[in-house]
């Protein structure tokens, strides 16, 4: 028996798929990611935008084309918003939300719709083992209700993985990197331990340690001593901005202002020089005027970003900044266009700095990454080694690299 799992969105999602493929073959499932023939389809859905809604819908008529016959199991944030519209759709045999995934499992000859609530974190088995990088869920849910985002209504209320649990699953993943993910890891708490706490926790991990996204309200000095003091934590910040304007982040109920944005990131840049700053800013925000726009790009430079993800603003019902007017698509689609050019000479500022250095990247199948997040492109490299290199040229979205000796 085989059984297909799409997944769209986020690394939470990937990270829940990866335990959804180690469970079924714990049940004696075969198991695939891309869409093909198979006995049963699992899709994790999305909701962060109303295209990413819309992709989640499509999907099923995209899996069913490959065996009608076969039952659909849909679950994840777009069918805890809106389940009726999986649930009638052809195919589709089970519909779940985002909580109790483990369930899953249990509801594969089941018809219907199947919602839960997550009061505590939920615990799914441990992802298959690779040898290059792997996601390891370490936290659930969102307290923060940014005016833009539905996930907190989704999600629910912000939990978190014990230490021991998370230590165990990275210890016996034997990947060389790790990837922390949650919905907000900035909020991870275990008793009294914070996120600097698991990453002086996970010191003794044999494989480096890379962080989700992160909030402005993370980096304080004491984090920054216990990041370095791990030793083994990459240094590559993704530290959400959304915009550069006060009044916007006022808005957007984003709890810093733009002077305490920059003030964290020179923080950042005193303990690790060579670190990545990377974000995540929406262009055409309702509110947003061209005075606001203009902050937004001068905070490109000013913050020293290494990668931007900017994307238009993508009105989400149910959420307050829905009750705004948006700004004509015309306008965001201009103002997107500066943004990524301005992002783009940010991301060439930031690699010209690196010409010529010797650095440490783990090789996947189409190239590497260093622990500061720069692309690299080599001859000679094997897929989930570590190796040294040196960066030669630009190439593409990173370096073209001199390979080295195998770390």
């Amino acid at each position: 028996m085989k059984a297909c799992i799409l997944t769209l969105g986020c690394k939470v999602n990937e990270a829940e798929s990866d335990s959804l493929s180690a469970g079924l073959e714990a049940r004696g499932w075969q198991t695939c990611r891309t869409p093909c023939a198979a006995d049963l389809y699992i899709i994790n859905t999305c909701a962060v935008t109303q295209e990413a809604e819309k992709k989640s819908r499509q999907a099923v008529a995209r899996l069913t084309k490959f065996n009608p016959s076969a039952p659909v199991i849909v679950c994840g944030c777009a069918s805890q918003r809106d389940p009726a519209a999986f649930a009638a759709r052809p195919g589709v045999t089970v519909v779940t939300g985002t909580g109790r995934k483990d369930k899953i499992f249990d509801l594969i000859d089941e018809e219907g719709v199947f919602l839960e609530n997550d009061a505590a974190f939920c615990e799914l088995p441990a992802p298959k083992r690779t040898h290059t990088r792997q996601n390891i869920r370490i936290q659930d849910g969102c307290d923060r209700f940014c005016s833009y985002c539905i996930i907190p209504y989704l999600r629910g209320r912000s939990r978190s993985r014990g230490m021991e649990g998370i230590r165990a699953e990275a210890m016996a993943s034997g990947a060389r990197e790790i990837v922390l993910t949650g919905i907000d890891i900035t909020s991870y708490r275990d008793g009294e331990h914070d996120l600097g706490d698991l990453l002086l926790f996970l010191k003794d991990v044999p494989a480096r340690i890379r962080l989700g996204s992160l909030e402005e309200g993370i980096v304080t000095d004491d984090f920054l001593k216990k990041m370095r003091a791990a030793g083994n934590v990459c240094e590559h910040f993704h530290l959400s901005l959304q915009s550069g304007s006060d009044a916007v982040l006022r808005a957007m109920n984003r709890r810093y202002t733009r002077a305490q944005y920059l003030q964290a990131c020179a923080r950042i840049y005193e303990t690790f020089p060579d670190a990545a700053i990377t974000t995540d800013i929406i262009v055409g925000f309702p509110t947003e005027t061209e005075q606001d726009f203009l902050q937004s790009l001068s905070i490109v430079e000013e913050a020293g970003f290494a990668r931007v993800h900017a994307f238009p603003y993508s009105p989400r019902p149910g959420t307050n900044a829905a009750k705004r007017a948006d700004l004509p698509a015309a306008l965001k689609k201009e103002r997107m266009g500066r943004m990524l050019a301005c992002a783009q000479a940010a991301q060439e500022r930031y690699l010209a700095r690196f010409a010529g250095r010797r650095l440490a990247a783990l090789f996947e199948e189409d190239g590497g990454y260093t622990a500061n997040y720069i692309r690299v492109y080599g001859e000679g490299a094997r897929e989930g080694g570590m190796y040294e290199v040196t960066l030669e040229r630009r190439e593409k979205d990173g370096y073209h690299a001199a390979i080295g000796k195998e770390i």
